[in-house]
C-alpha cells in the first residue's frame, strides 16, 4: 500500500512567499501564504506534505538542505524541486556601480545544470522520485522597478543600459534557466511539472504575480496548486502510482 507521502525543496515560491505590501520606508513586507500552493496539493490529494522550501534558496543551497533531510525523502514517494529563481539573478547593486565590468549570476548556467543532476542523483539514490517544477514568468518591467527602487536615476539607467535597454532582458535570462528545467527533465526521464505555461495562458498573468514582478500572489499559488494537482492526477495518479524499487 502506498504511504502517498510527498517533500518539497525550493525558494520562496514553493515556500508560498508572497509580498503583502511594504512599510513606511518602502521596504517589502513578505509573508507566508496561509494556503499555499504545495499546502492546498496535501488537502487535495490527501498526501502528508512536508515542505523545506527556503526564501533565496540556490540550488547550490538546496544539496546540503536535501541532505539534512535524507531520512524524510527515502520515506517519501514523491520529491518536488523548484529552484532557478534565484539562481538566475544578478547583484544589481554591482551592476549599478559598475555596468562595464562582467557580471555573473548568482548560480550560472553549467553550475546550475550540474547542481540540479547532483540534486537528482541524490534522491533517487535515497530511493524516492523527483519532479521537476519548472517557474513562474517574471513582470520585467515590475521586478526593475523593484530592485532598483532605491537607486538613483544614474544608476537605474546603468541597470537598464547593461541589460540591452529593455526590460524583457531580465525575463529572457530567467526563461534560459526555465528552458534548462525542461532539458534537464528530458535528458534525466525527470517529469517537469509545466507551471509556466499555465501562467502565460492566462490574458494578464501579471495579475498572478506580487507587486515586485517575481512573487505568485495568493491567486497565482492557487493557479500553481491547479496545475499540479492536475498534472498527478492525469500523469502520476498518487492513489496508483509505480514507486522506485
Amino acid at each position: 500500500m502506498l504511504k502517498k507521502k510527498l517533500i518539497a525543496f525550493g525558494d520562496s515560491v514553493m515556500k508560498g512567499v508572497y509580498m503583502e505590501d511594504v512599510d513606511r520606508e518602502g521596504k517589502p513586507h513578505y509573508v507566508i501564504a496561509k494556503n499555499s500552493f504545495i499546502d492546498e496539493f496535501g488537502r487535495r490529494l490527501g498526501c502528508d506534505v512536508s515542505n523545506y522550501g527556503r526564501f533565496g534558496s540556490t540550488v547550490t543551497a538546496g544539496q546540503g538542505v536535501i541532505d539534512r533531510h535524507s531520512k524524510d525523502v527515502s520515506n517519501s514517494n514523491y520529491v518536488l524541486l523548484e529552484y532557478g529563481g534565484n539562481d538566475s539573478d544578478f547583484d544589481w547593486e554591482s551592476i549599478a556601480a559598475a555596468p562595464g565590468e562582467n557580471h555573473n549570476p548568482r548560480t550560472p548556467m553549467m553550475l546550475f545544470a550540474k547542481a540540479y543532476r547532483g540534486i537528482i542523483d541524490r534522491i533517487r539514490d535515497y530511493g524516492s522520485n523527483p519532479i521537476i517544477l519548472s517557474l513562474p514568468p517574471l513582470c520585467s518591467k515590475r521586478y526593475f522597478d523593484h530592485f532598483t527602487k532605491n537607486m538613483d536615476l544614474q544608476r537605474k539607467n546603468n541597470v537598464l543600459n547593461w541589460l540591452g535597454g529593455s526590460f524583457e532582458t531580465i525575463n529572457s535570462w530567467h526563461e534560459s534557466y526555465n528552458l534548462k528545467l525542461f532539458e534537464l527533465g528530458f535528458s534525466l526521464g525527470i517529469p517537469v511539472v509545466d507551471i509556466t505555461s499555465a501562467f502565460l495562458a492566462c490574458r494578464d498573468y501579471s495579475r498572478y504575480l506580487c507587486c515586485d514582478g517575481i512573487h505568485p500572489n495568493e491567486d497565482g499559488q492557487r493557479l500553481i496548486a491547479d496545475t499540479v494537482c492536475d498534472y498527478f492526477c492525469e500523469h502520476v495518479g498518487m492513489f496508483g502510482l509505480t514507486t522506485v524499487s
